[in-house]
């Protein structure tokens, strides 16, 4: 027997499964520059990708917005990257007045003003205030046409009316756009709900009954066409400059990318890939997969990121044991609520789901696709009337899970484990 330890919560539980079937455990790969965050930082200020420095590009006298993500990615630590980016802007004769913080909060909430603090780190908080982006106030939008997906492009006007945009962030995979970082800071960050909604709607097929689209997936662009309108979207905008983080698997950030948001965020996916894309040769009967613990797993809508990646080490018709506390239960707002728990069949899920898109009805819708395409077992605390609907099973311990399968199955089933599943990526060799 292969045993291996995986989050739960605050805890670890032991999964064990029969070596003779086991394809492979996938984890993070192993990365080291060789260099602390401050140096990783200033050396790719230092050494832009497609563009002159920074310094260079911005002249004395000009307005400068500098976009960062909403304290849901502090995960980031902006705090590190910031003020090495106001420092580069100040030497270069741009003087503090200039500068203008905007949150890029998509459909998020306002953020306080302690979580501003977090953003910016002591130092600058103490320098700059930060304005929060509202995607519903249309007075501070500006209308810049329409992309060839049919998406009106509203985009903050405080933003539009500097002379130069700097868009920040980090590059990681991400369930719609492929991966997250650089457009994202336009599109959904500092546009317009109209325009939000249009782009994420792309995530479904083009007709009722064709469920999500199989082109809009973690990792992959080519053909995505929501990252191609995000793509088109910030063309409209142009920012003279993306600094973008990849973070370790120890939660520091372990590399930076910088310049033209195009090139640089195509360099910072590579990076990614090299440390959490983790090459399979086949797919399983079995995945079992730890959302990572608190507070990755501490509700169903947080653990949605693992599904999406178990989804791509699974056969058709394999069995999914997820193990998440959820000690929240569903998360998210009523919209994921509604999804799961006021439909019994995943049709009218989608009907309810085009009449009026919102991410967190397609969370709930992507559950409950899962949960169709699947056997799909949770290990967890939540509730099972909270997930009847979706016919999802929720059982107390690993142990129980795995009888459960074994008996409707048997025990020759080809499995992987994913003990970090919100953060790995399994990407299939041919």
């Amino acid at each position: 027997m292969k045993s291996i330890h995986m989050k739960y919560g605050n805890e670890k539980i032991e999964v064990s499964v029969d070596e003779d079937n086991l394809i492979q455990i996938i984890e993070s790969n192993p990365f080291n520059l060789g260099k602390n965050e401050n140096e990783v930082i200033l050396d790719s200020l230092a050494n832009p990708i497609g563009t002159p420095r920074l310094k260079d590009i911005v002249a004395k006298g000009e307005k400068i917005c500098i976009v960062i993500s909403d304290i849901t990615r502090a995960w980031q630590r902006p705090y590190k990257f910031l003020p090495l980016i106001v420092e580069e802007l100040n030497k270069s004769g741009i003087s503090d007045k200039d500068i203008t913080f905007l949150c890029a909060a998509g459909t998020h909430r306002n953020q306080t003003e302690k979580e501003h603090g977090l953003l910016l780190g002591p130092e600058l908080s103490k320098r700059f205030k930060v304005i929060d982006h509202d995607c519903l106030d249309k007075n501070n939008l500006v209308y810049l046409g329409d992309t060839s997906y049919g998406t009106p492009v509203w985009i903050n006007k405080i933003a539009m009316e500097c002379d130069h945009i700097i868009i920040t962030g980090a590059i990681v995979y991400h369930l719609l756009a492929g991966w997250a970082g650089g457009k994202k800071s336009i599109l959904p960050g500092i546009s317009g709900y109209e325009s939000i909604m249009a782009n994420h709607a792309l995530s479904l097929g083009e007709n009722i009954g064709d469920g999500s689209n199989p082109l809009v997936r973690s990792g992959y662009i080519e053909n995505n066409p929501v990252h191609k309108d995000m793509l088109e979207a910030a063309s409209f905008v142009k920012p003279s400059f993306m600094f973008n983080v990849i973070m370790g698997s120890d939660g520091n950030i372990a590399a930076a990318v910088s310049g033209n948001y195009i090139e640089a965020h195509k360099e910072g996916r590579e990076l990614v890939n090299k440390i959490d894309g983790v090459k399979i040769h086949e797919k399983a009967d079995l995945v079992i997969a730890s959302a990572g613990g608190y507070p990755k797993d501490i509700n169903l809508y947080q653990s949605s990121k693992t599904m999406i990646n178990m989804n791509e080490a699974a056969k058709e018709g394999a069995t999914l044991i997820l193990i998440s506390q959820c000690r929240e239960g569903l998360g998210g707002d009523s919209d994921i609520k509604d999804i799961i728990l006021n439909y019994d069949n995943i049709l009218d899920r989608e009907k309810s789901l085009r009449e009026r898109y919102s991410i967190s009805k397609f969370i709930g819708y992507y559950v409950c696709e899962m949960a169709e395409k699947y056997d799909f077992i949770m290990v967890s605390d939540i509730d099972q009337s909270l997930v009847k609907n979706a016919n999802i099973k929720v059982v107390s311990t690993i142990d129980e899970a795995l009888n459960i399968v074994y008996k409707k199955r048997g025990e020759n089933l080809k499995t992987i484990l994913m003990p970090k599943g919100a953060n790995t990526l399994p990407i299939l060799q041919d």
